[in-house]
């Protein structure tokens, strides 16, 4: 049965190391499992390599991978574009079921549009998930135009009204939205379906739409208790995916990033849920 607490890394904390290295750092470390991105199969796909191949290099890695990103950008592409992107989604669900993972995870992307053409996409997006028995997590960035609050990912995830379909909660998007600590209370346990997390600087930077000004957890200014806290109280037992893309932590060793990550993340988990352990 699965227990609270099981942590990922998230490749995006350690970006600039080969997929290969990375996936061995994860393991290396003590995680769980990983939380692979779209990106890192297309930078494999540069350097020459097919998609099996990439496939039987994660699986030679002995680690499981948790969470799925897809390709960013299909809950508002239109025309051409919006075909390209649900051909490369179905793509990556496929992948997922090779590899054994149930979850995907979807961000806005850098694209715009109204919100009533991303509930449509995110039906046909959750159709799609369902074909191969597999649940969607949707995140709101809280530097994107549109969907930039919980609100309007409530708005989203309701409108779409697909049982695979729920929330990915991040943390450093939940503070810098305003919503940080036991924001997330109103969101029904059932339809977290995804953990990520980083600290947020007191004084974030400004103007980046994707920011990579992400801290260690416990390094900066989120709630950890009431996060952390909560999430055990709504019995969450998914992965807590550790999510934070900073250029410093990229010219240090991989396997002392995820090592910290995880020895930091365990800490937190100690103070805020009586009882925790590892």
């Amino acid at each position: 049965m699965d227990k609270f607490g099981r942590l990922a890394l998230h490749m995006w904390t350690i970006d600039t190391t080969p997929l290969a290295t990375a996936l061995d750092a994860a393991r290396e470390a003590g995680y769980d499992a990983v939380e692979l991105r779209r990106i890192d199969f297309k930078r494999c796909f540069e350097n020459g390599m097919s998609n099996a191949q990439v496939l039987d290099l994660i699986a030679k890695a002995n680690i499981p991978v948790g969470v799925l990103g897809v390709e960013y950008g299909w809950l508002f592409a239109t025309g051409e574009e919006s075909k390209r992107l649900f051909g490369v989604f179905r793509e990556s669900c496929e992948n997922a079921v090779a590899l054994g993972c149930p979850m995907l995870m979807s961000a806005p992307g850098q694209v715009n549009g109204p919100i009533s053409d991303a509930i449509v996409h995110l039906r046909t997006a959750g159709d799609i998930a369902a074909e191969y028995g597999l649940r969607l997590a949707i995140e709101f960035n809280s530097q994107h135009d549109v969907l930039n609050s919980l609100g309007v990912l409530r708005e989203l995830i309701t409108g779409a009204g697909k049982a695979n379909c729920g929330y990915l909660i991040d943390a450093y998007h939940f503070a810098r939205s305003g919503a940080g600590g036991r924001g997330f209370e109103s969101i029904p346990a059932e339809q977290i379906f995804c953990f990520q997390y980083s600290d947020l600087p007191a004084t974030p930077v400004t103007g980046v739409k994707r920011p990579t000004d992400r801290l260690a957890p416990g390094t900066g200014v989120v709630k950890w208790r009431e996060v952390l806290g909560l999430l055990a109280e709504k019995n969450y037992t998914g992965y807590l995916s550790y999510e934070a893309p900073n250029p410093e932590f990229w010219v240090r060793s991989p396997y002392e990033v995820a090592r910290e990550g995880i020895e930091l993340t365990r800490k937190l988990l100690r103070d805020a849920v009586p009882g925790y352990a590892t």
